[in-house]
């Protein structure tokens, strides 16, 4: 496989999980692609703009014939599709990337291609987006389709949504090629789900699937921390694993790293105090609320400056675990995530080692693709493929 567009490495994570090979990777941020490369020797990692890589020359350095890869991967950058963002126009330079990737495929031929983005490109333009990149797929030969994936039905312990656009070379249906999710979860659709006249959200087939997996049962064996206390760069487990999720993300690792707690002020020490697990703002004092929030309605914002649910599922992680955008203070203890909790609940492994600062650490975690999201589409594609993965695989 290779992967375009790829960040700090979690798609291709959980793809090697599930038996892929990574062996071209190209991230045009610096301190992504060096995350990227220190956790994958074995991958060539470019950091430079994918409008000026020459697809055919990454090809024959890889000593390719056309049609021999298994797996084209990545998303062209999100932001300009977001339902959240502030302007979503097509004049966004970002929302024609994916013609790019196009470019790769149309060069490598694969077998099979992702792409992955989040739910607001299926109402981007009226959908028109979405149908031009499952239009040009099929144009290259590729039948195509799309889900709506939910993190926390495939084991990650947050409620993060995701848009998947598989391609199959060959093939008459693409439908096969998508994960069946494997555990329940509340959730919440506040996006468009409908495309093409259907619901391409996909939900459990069974009531008695195993329920998600909780943020306690992510965290609650990673070292205590005070605020704003950094400590030794790797830490001693707290407790020994407790759970099947604890003890996966574990292999091989020898402790925590990535695990500092961020300074928070005096006054949002003192809103803490006042917030129970499970709460959120509407909990904190009148007069310690920000100026901003004192005219807010009391069911607006509700995840704001909340205190997650160690029995629930935490909030989506963003590339900044910041208080006043949702729930990331620690249930238990006065502070806010640490990259190690967001990576845990993410669903990275404990040997993932990021790099830069710690405001870049967060922001590699945020936007990354959960690795345990990636493996079981990984295993669903190479399924569709009729391959056996060699590797280990991590069905939570």
């Amino acid at each position: 496989m290779i992967d375009l567009f790829a960040g700090a490495g979690g798609l291709s994570e959980g793809l090697q999980e599930a038996g892929f090979k990574s062996l071209y990777a190209n991230e045009l941020m610096e301190t992504y692609a060096r995350t990227f490369a220190a956790n994958h020797p074995d991958t060539v990692v470019e950091s430079e703009d994918i409008r000026n890589v020459d697809a055919a020359d990454v090809r024959e350095r890889l000593k390719l014939k056309r049609g021999e890869l298994s797996l084209i991967a990545g998303g062209p950058p999100c932001q300009g599709f977001s339902i959240n963002a502030p302007k979503r126009s097509v004049d966004d330079r970002r929302n024609h990337l994916f013609r790019e990737y196009l470019r790769f495929v149309e060069e490598f031929q694969p077998r099979a291609v992702l792409i992955e983005n989040v739910p607001g490109l299926v109402s981007f333009e009226g959908g028109a987006t979405l149908e031009a990149i499952l239009q040009s797929l099929r144009e290259l030969g590729y039948a195509a389709d799309v889900q709506i994936l939910y993190a926390p039905l495939f084991g990650v312990p947050q409620t993060r949504w995701r848009t998947i656009v598989l391609g199959l070379r060959d093939a008459s249906d693409a439908s096969a090629a998508f994960p069946e999710p494997i555990r329940t979860a509340p959730m919440r659709v506040n996006f468009t789900s409908r495309f093409a006249g259907r619901d391409i959200v996909a939900m459990p087939r069974s009531i008695t699937l195993p329920a998600h997996t909780t943020v306690a049962e992510a965290i609650g064996d990673l070292p205590v921390l005070q605020n704003g206390e950094a400590g030794e760069d790797l830490k001693p487990y707290r407790v020994e694993a407790s759970n099947e999720y604890q003890r996966l993300l574990r292999v091989g690792s020898t402790g925590v790293a990535n695990h500092e707690a961020a300074r928070l002020g005096k006054i949002n020490l003192q809103r803490l105090q006042h917030i129970p697990p499970g709460g959120n703002w509407t909990d904190i004092p009148f007069e310690l609320l920000p100026a901003g929030m004192k005219q807010a309605r009391r069911s607006d914002h509700t995840k704001r400056y909340g205190r997650v649910d160690p029995n629930g599922l935490a909030s989506t992680i963003l590339t900044k675990c910041d208080p006043h955008w949702g729930a990331y203070f620690h249930y238990d203890q006065d502070r806010a995530f640490t990259v190690r909790e967001a990576a845990r609940i993410q669903s990275f492994p404990d040997t993932y080692s990021f790099t830069g600062s710690r405001v870049e650490q967060y922001e590699q975690v945020g936007n990354a693709v959960p690795p345990l999201l990636a493996a079981a589409v990984g295993r669903s594609i190479s399924t569709a493929l009729g391959v056996e993965a060699a590797a280990l695989t991590r069905a939570i």
